[in-house]
């Protein structure tokens, strides 16, 4: 457990109490106050990037540290802009959502400044690494709305059924885009750091399946899809897990070295 005991820690450790008991009122039925504090969290978060982007003097999505802070800090709006697209009533779920994503960022991995690599000192870093972002906030909402209906026997509910799979569908259209964005970019960064569009690096190839099953998923679904909710379901969640293979396994394996190894 990698404790901080500074200003950039404080701020975290500020936000995820503030998520958490956001969550403990908003699932005892206070919601207003829940949305007050899940709102107060996000803004501690956001001051924690700000901070954190001051003393490197970079944009702060290099580390896995960096990243988790910046995944934590999304979950508020995109919590919005999922009431504001979709008027979906999933609070409870955000900010459980919101909880986790920060919760690395505090206890898990390290915080300590690097200088940025030459690799990622270019104008494709931004972009590239933001999209990213953004989809697997989008693809985790999904994953998360799809769970509970790998696990409904029967359908006692076929209407909240279909309409908590439209929800998982419409989310997972907010996130593939994201995620085919950032893999395009990252093909295009690929041909002016390293020489050509594809490497054969591991975090490339859990790129490209991740966003295979997702493709896979969109086709399914537009075929015969909307008669297997829980296939539906099966697919987001398989895509969700390949998301954190390739966030975490890929970066943090010894076995398996490539190109992308510096985020750590």
């Amino acid at each position: 457990m990698s404790l901080k005991a500074d200003l950039l820690g404080t701020l975290i450790y500020a936000a995820l109490l503030a998520y958490g008991l956001a969550f403990a009122l908003a699932a005892g039925g206070r919601k207003k106050q829940g949305k007050a504090l899940f709102a107060t969290g996000f803004l501690l978060a956001a001051v924690a990037v700000a901070f954190r982007w001051a003393q490197v003097a970079h944009v702060p999505l290099q580390s896995l540290f960096e990243v988790f802070l910046a995944l934590g800090t999304l979950a508020y709006p995109f919590a919005l802009l999922c009431r504001r697209l979709f008027k979906a009533d999933t609070l409870t779920v955000d900010i459980a959502m919101g909880f986790v994503l920060l919760w690395p960022a505090a206890f898990v991995f390290d915080s300590g400044p690097r200088p940025l690599p030459p690799a990622l000192q270019s104008v494709w870093f931004l972009p590239h690494v933001t999209a990213y972002v953004a989809g697997y906030v989008a693809l985790t909402q999904a994953a998360l709305q799809a769970v509970p209906l790998l696990f409904r026997r029967g359908f006692a509910d076929p209407a909240g059924a279909a309409e908590r799979e439209q929800l998982a569908y419409r989310m997972a259209c907010l996130g593939f885009p994201l995620l085919t964005i950032g893999l395009l970019l990252g093909a295009w960064w690929a041909k002016q750091a390293w020489g050509d569009f594809w490497q054969w690096d591991p975090k490339e190839m859990g790129s490209l399946a991740t966003w295979l099953v997702y493709a896979g998923y969109f086709h399914f679904r537009a075929a015969v899809g909307r008669r297997h909710v829980r296939v539906n379901a099966a697919l987001l969640v398989i895509g969700e897990a390949l998301v954190i293979l390739t966030l975490l396994w890929v970066n943090l394996s010894r076995l398996f070295p490539g190109l992308h190894n510096y985020a750590q």
